[in-house]
């Protein structure tokens, strides 16, 4: 099982600590030398003040802050949580994960998502209602940009000719591409164009307003791992070579005084015969003291307890 974090900015307004280069150093290093595999950011470059104060979060731009978070670790694997395709050119994606791979020896993960927040679709440009058109392009173009020389697309919503990007990436045959959202829509994508899934817990209240679907139990988790599977099967692809990305929701938070690290590692079990690959861990955003102190204490009960 592999650990991944994301930075935890998640509330507005943020610690000022943890929005500083000393911040992000402090964690991303700390996380690495803990023997955590993954640490990402959030992507929100347009937010209304109506969703930051009904419990949104300020956000800093996801590429830049990886990318200096890659120049302070030397193992820890960049994947964003998650970057809203739709927002951007998918060219300019492309080239942005491009560099970012190059730049860190190959440890970029691309994670997408069509994402939810019409205003903030507003504000950058993008119709909200061709989100899923735009989604699936952009998975198509990157993908080739990623792997073609004079790459010529003819799409909806992207035309090019002859588009030759070097530097490429340095993974083979390309960073991983892991796909958002709880839907069968989501898993198809994955089928089509990705590596990997990353659905999220989702209460139903949840679910309605990210406009996607519940996934408020394990039951629930293994009902779309099972779909998943089915459909890799019918598309002649290896499952097993799919990464799946969850929360482990057993033994609380890490964070909290009752945190309960033997049902943490037996929930852990439980997902990884779901076939779950790798978890997100929540960390706390009120101090970097009590990140760090959180990272520390995680590892002691949790990862050093699961090594074989």
């Amino acid at each position: 099982m592999y650990f991944s974090i994301t930075h935890p900015m998640h509330s507005h307004p943020y610690h000022p600590q943890l929005a500083c280069g000393d911040g992000i150093s402090a964690v991303a290093s700390a996380a690495e030398a803990a023997g955590f595999h993954g640490f990402g950011f959030t992507d929100h470059p347009a937010p209304t003040q109506r969703w930051l104060d009904a419990g949104g979060h300020d956000a800093l731009d996801p590429f830049v802050a990886m990318g200096f978070a890659a120049a302070r670790t030397t193992t820890l694997r960049l994947i964003p949580n998650i970057v809203v395709l739709p927002y951007r050119n998918p060219f300019l994606v492309a080239k942005s994960g491009a560099t970012l791979d190059l730049l860190s020896g190959g440890r970029f993960t691309l994670a997408v998502g069509v994402g939810y927040l019409k205003r903030e679709f507003a504000a950058l440009g993008v119709d909200y209602d061709k989100r899923a058109e735009l989604f699936d392009e952009a998975l198509e173009v990157i993908r080739a940009v990623w792997t073609t020389d004079e790459m010529s697309f003819d799409g909806r919503h992207f035309t090019a000719r002859g588009i030759t990007a070097h530097p490429r990436p340095v993974s083979q045959p390309h960073p991983p591409i892991w796909i958002g959202g709880n839907t069968g829509a989501a898993r198809q994508r994955v089928v089509e164009h990705g590596d990997g899934w990353c659905p999220f817990p989702a209460p139903a209240t949840l679910a309605q307003t990210a406009r996607t679907a519940t996934i408020d139990s394990i039951e629930r988790l293994a009902a779309g791992v099972e779909d998943l599977r089915r459909r890799l099967e019918a598309a002649g692809r290896d499952w097993t070579a799919i990464d799946v990305v969850f929360t482990n929701i057993d033994g609380g938070s890490p964070a909290g005084d009752d945190f309960n690290a033997d049902a943490y590692l037996t929930g852990l079990d439980k997902l990884a015969a779901l076939g779950v690959t790798w978890v997100q861990v929540g960390l706390p955003g009120d101090s970097l003291a009590h990140v760090l102190e959180t990272i520390d204490r995680f590892r002691a009960l949790v990862i050093d307890a699961a090594q074989p």
